[in-house]
């Protein structure tokens, strides 16, 4: 695996968010995987960034035109798309796996897309969600009424892992 992506806020959080951050940064460097992911220096990408590069890690930004002033400028590569949907496409193209960490609309939104392209066969890289403090226990759930209502094409085992911790996400890219 040569570099990963992962979706998470640029807000700045408490601690038990932005531990997690810190810890899995440092665990995508040492396993010498790059980390490519929204590029901003702001909240828990700058914490996941800032991780990444004290591990001796690779950070390749990706922004768009309307938030470039916000963006890393002392990155290992930043590229500013012309919008949203392109930067997501960039996102997804550069990476062998996605990593989605806890986040609000934005993270929802990349994740979605993701697991859409996903059950249609269009990307088949693995997706973990980083379960931080049960954050995301409402979507598992919602997804499992999805599948068991028969919505989902394909079982939710095939399309998305969930881990606990930053350990089990590295595990699981492992696989």
């Amino acid at each position: 695996m040569k570099n990963v992506c992962v979706f998470l806020s640029a807000s700045d959080l408490e601690e038990k968010y932005s531990s997690p951050a810190r810890e899995l940064g440092e665990l995508i460097a040492k396993a010498g995987i790059g980390f490519v992911y929204g590029g901003s220096d702001k909240g828990l990408m700058k914490i996941m960034a800032d991780a990444v590069q004290g591990a001796g890690g690779t950070v390749i930004g990706i922004t768009m035109e309307l938030l470039k002033d916000s963006r890393r400028k002392n990155a290992s590569e930043m590229i500013i798309a012309s919008d949203l949907p392109e930067r997501k496409k960039i996102m997804a193209d550069r990476s062998d796996a996605a990593i989605v960490m806890v986040g609000g609309i934005g993270t929802l939104d990349e994740a979605t897309e993701l697991l859409e392209l996903k059950k249609h066969g269009i990307y088949n890289k693995p997706i973990v969600f980083l379960n931080t403090d049960n954050f995301y226990d409402g979507l598992k759930s919602q997804l499992t009424k999805m599948e068991a209502d028969g919505f989902l094409p394909k079982k939710i085992s095939e399309m998305v892992a969930f881990a606990d911790t930053p350990e089990e996400v590295i595990a699981f890219l492992k696989q």
